[in-house]
């Protein structure tokens, strides 16, 4: 038997192009879904590592502060202590300083002519309070003050007769620069 297909064949095409077209616009929307679920995909992936990079670098921030404090507080620490052991090594120079002064006054004073009444040390000036016999045992004392190796300067402040004991003294008052090591 022979089919004749009366209906225009240009209507069976374009029932071919329509079916065409809805498969190609489902393949084409398929497509496109998959690609953005995998653009998605591939988004949160990439956004959940480098959140836990973000907290990684966190921790280590968190740990390095502490380090760094650790380390601040050594520094304070350190210099606190060298501080003391300046000071330490300060005291234990100047030590014999005192000393070594009265030891060199007790030399340099000449025996039965100046008689000591007061030394007063206020930084490196040291204030001398005496009575001599006369004029010349005071400027003999100064000359040997100065020769001597804890004096640089020794300057007469004021030099006035006193009497003691019915015997014409001279009080003195010196200034002395000293020689601090």
């Amino acid at each position: 038997m022979i089919r004749v297909n009366l209906l225009p064949y240009w209507e069976e095409k374009k029932k071919a192009d329509i079916k065409r077209q809805i498969i190609i616009a489902s393949v084409a929307f398929a497509a496109l879904f998959v690609i953005i679920a995998s653009v998605h995909m591939y988004m949160v992936t990439s956004v959940n590592s480098l959140e836990d990079k973000v907290e990684e670098a966190q921790l280590r921030l968190q740990q390095l502060t502490k380090i760094t404090g650790d380390i601040d507080k050594f520094k304070k620490d350190k210099d606190v202590v060298q501080k003391k052991l300046k000071i330490i090594t300060d005291l234990e120079q100047s030590r014999m300083y005192p000393v070594h002064l009265m030891d060199t006054f007790a030399a340099d004073v000449p025996e039965g002519r100046i008689w000591l009444t007061s030394l007063q040390e206020t930084g490196s000036i040291l204030m001398v309070e005496g009575v001599a016999l006369n004029n010349p045992a005071i400027a003999e004392f100064m000359k040997i003050l100065e020769t001597s190796g804890t004096i640089r300067s020794v300057d007469l402040v004021s030099a006035k007769q006193v009497i003691i004991s019915d015997v014409k003294l001279t009080s003195f008052v010196l200034s002395c620069r000293l020689k601090r090591a």
